[in-house]
């Protein structure tokens, strides 16, 4: 019973800890924490699912303006060869690189978005209209992003962490990607996890 009631005051001061209010972030260059974000994509396949790949390197910068959202400015680059398909069958294809790197697909060409304006439509949420740029490429696209909040020091990280979540869609073949269209959907949605630290933050 003793170690019952140890345990149980252990936890309720810990949840007590973490989850004690705290104030927001500054304002400020924040970048990507790669262990707690996510960059997911899909396409419609033959009608029957939505083919599910991802991006595992994904390095976001913004500039940060708290009390002016509107005055932020994003940028973001993405490695093509990060991406992660999941192929059952690695030992006979290596999809990931087909998908990464032949001139087919995505031609081993850096990623990149430019935020060109920020637009506040709600409480938390809000559109990033900016310029994407793959295949050597360059044509306007758009994010609906909503903020989920900030710290002005995270209790296991001991820094100022800001948390986004945002969606978005594109036609791949105004990028030149027209492969298998239709039987490969033209359209490509993707869905953005991120929390971000400090830009001088260095990760051990």
């Amino acid at each position: 019973m003793l170690r019952i009631t140890a345990f149980a005051f252990a936890f309720g001061l810990s949840t007590a800890v973490f989850a004690a209010p705290t104030d927001p972030a500054p304002g400020g260059a924040y970048k990507t924490d790669p262990s707690h974000s996510s960059f997911n994509w899909s396409f419609n396949h033959s009608g029957l699912s939505h083919y599910t790949a991802r991006f595992t390197r994904v390095d976001a910068r913004l500039d940060w303006k708290p009390e002016r959202p509107e005055a932020s400015a994003l940028s973001v680059t993405i490695d093509p060869l990060s991406v992660r398909t999941d192929y059952p069958w690695p030992e006979k294809v290596d999809f990931d690189r087909e998908i990464g790197g032949e001139e087919t697909f995505l031609a081993d060409k850096p990623i990149t978005f430019v935020s060109k304006s920020v637009h506040v439509t709600g409480e938390k949420t809000g559109t990033v209209e900016g310029l994407l740029t793959f295949r050597g490429e360059t044509h306007p696209a758009k994010l609906d992003v909503t903020f989920n909040g900030s710290m002005a020091e995270h209790p296991m990280m001991g820094v100022p962490k800001i948390g986004f979540s945002a969606t978005g869609s594109i036609k791949r073949s105004e990028w030149g990607l027209d492969f298998a269209i239709p039987e490969l959907g033209d359209e490509v949605t993707f869905a953005i996890e991120t929390q971000m630290v400090p830009a001088d933050y260095a990760f051990e």
